[in-house]
């Protein structure tokens, strides 16, 4: 009999190696991948520094100062217009009435 049991023994000690080794080769599987991925950086697009073009802004300055000073001279326009036709209007109230009393 302790030839039964030895054998027993033998026969689960293999398949113990056996599930050993298993584990043993995806704990290696595993480490490996861990360091492909740490290996790896994440790349992050890189955008090329442009130069500074002063020409480029020296034309967005005239644009702006220009299309400021056309706003500017609307502005004017518009308030001399009302105040043109407030005077107006007050000149022909004034006559209105001196007409309608007779005068």
């Amino acid at each position: 009999m302790g030839a039964v049991s030895d054998l027993e023994k033998a026969a689960r000690d293999a398949i113990e190696a056996a599930d050993n080794s298993e584990m043993v080769k995806q704990i290696a599987a595993i480490l490996a991948a861990q360091q492909l991925l740490a290996h790896q950086q994440p790349q992050t697009p890189t955008i090329p520094a442009q130069p500074f073009d002063a020409k480029k802004w020296v034309v967005i300055g005239g644009v702006t100062v220009s299309v400021g000073m056309a706003a500017a001279l609307f502005a004017v326009a518009v308030a001399l217009g009302a105040v043109c036709a407030t005077a107006c209007l007050l000149v022909l109230r004034a006559m209105w009435r001196d007409y309608v009393k007779g005068k």
